[in-house]
């Protein structure tokens, strides 16, 4: 089986010698089984925030684009637009086509933040997502569709405690929601390196892991507009 054109393996053929079976190139890629191991999905996810004015790195000041999940799992519960990836598409084609099959929202540059993939984040299979960062400063409207029953924009009151704790609340106050997650943060320095670890506290109405998304967005949007 061959999962790439014959022009695209060329890439792949090394100095062009066989291995230790004998194979070339083409022979090994025929026999090969990707069945062979179980294999992870993977999925993307997108923070979307909206500022009314250019941003001068208060994220309370921020709105975040979330939807309402209309299936299992979490069923009923607020989450960042996301989904899985499809075979031949990139991780930002992926992205893109997420969010606006699940809000309309097109057209607007998405930078990747991040890669989670604790094994117990999601009870269908083993799935890692990738989450994406947007920062828009015009009003953006946004409408459900696809896996979302619902999707809107929830201002945001954030801070981090002295313990570590971070207290996230998001509200639409026009449809009376109010969530409340607390994540735990800790950082661990090598050197120059920079290891930011996070731990689920309390869920508040988001779904699986997304307080924990949503919280490193914030504290990555703070540090950038402190850098500003």
């Amino acid at each position: 089986m061959t999962y790439l054109t014959e022009a695209e393996n060329r890439a792949f053929m090394g100095d062009g010698s066989r291995n230790a079976a004998g194979q070339t190139l083409e022979e090994f890629l025929e026999a090969y089984d990707p069945t062979k191991y179980q294999c992870p999905c993977n999925t993307v996810d997108m923070m979307v925030f909206r500022s009314q004015g250019p941003f001068d790195g208060d994220v309370n000041k921020l709105q975040l684009l979330l939807v309402r999940r209309k299936n299992h799992p979490c069923i009923g519960l607020w989450a960042t637009p996301g989904g899985f990836v499809e075979l031949r598409e990139s991780l930002e084609e992926a992205a893109a086509r997420e969010l606006a099959e699940e809000t309309g929202v097109t057209g607007i540059p998405l930078i990747q933040l991040h890669t989670h993939g604790d094994v117990d984040r999601d009870p269908r299979w083993r799935i890692i997502t990738t989450s994406y960062l947007a920062l828009i400063e015009k009003d953006l409207p946004v409408h459900a569709a696809d896996d979302a029953a619902d999707a809107c924009w929830f201002a945001i009151d954030f801070h981090e405690e002295e313990s570590g704790t971070c207290r996230l609340v998001l509200f639409n106050k026009e449809r009376g929601i109010r969530l409340e997650a607390k994540v735990h943060h800790e950082v661990i320095r090598h050197g120059i390196l920079r290891d930011d670890h996070f731990a689920l506290l309390a869920g508040g109405g988001l779904s699986a892991d997304h307080p924990i998304l949503i919280t490193e967005a914030l504290l990555y949007l703070q540090r950038a507009g402190k850098r500003n």
